[in-house]
């Protein structure tokens, strides 16, 4: 014959069992337990957002440094103002890949490694 109550009680046992592999359970007071780690992650989701826009405007500014070293400050200047005289997406490509401070002083360091 099936105990009912020996199958709930294994039941729960389960769920609880399942929930401790999972990180959960009790927390006593004071102690370094799943809450704390699990706001730790929050603030780490937070600095990810700002990693890859970093990333992409450092990828900007190297990319237009290249270039620039490359063809040179004249001939930049020259496809720039050409940009300038276009419509608005060729203007905002050209308000983009203006030489900037850091892009000149990157392209120097280009220049005088490669060239």
């Amino acid at each position: 014959m099936v105990d009912r109550n020996l199958q709930n009680f294994y039941g729960r046992i389960g769920r609880i069992e399942k929930i401790h592999r999972a990180g959960g359970g009790f927390e006593a007071q004071g102690t370094l337990g799943m809450s704390h780690y699990n706001a730790q992650r929050r603030s780490a989701s937070r600095r990810g957002f700002l990693t890859p826009l970093v990333l992409i405007l450092m990828s900007i500014v190297l990319i237009k440094s290249m270039i620039h070293a490359s063809i040179g400050a004249t001939a930049y200047d020259e496809r720039i103002a050409t940009l300038q005289a276009g419509e608005y997406a060729d203007r905002v490509g050209a308000y983009v890949l203006q030489a900037d401070p850091l892009t000149i002083a990157v392209s120097d360091r280009i220049r005088a490694f490669l060239f």
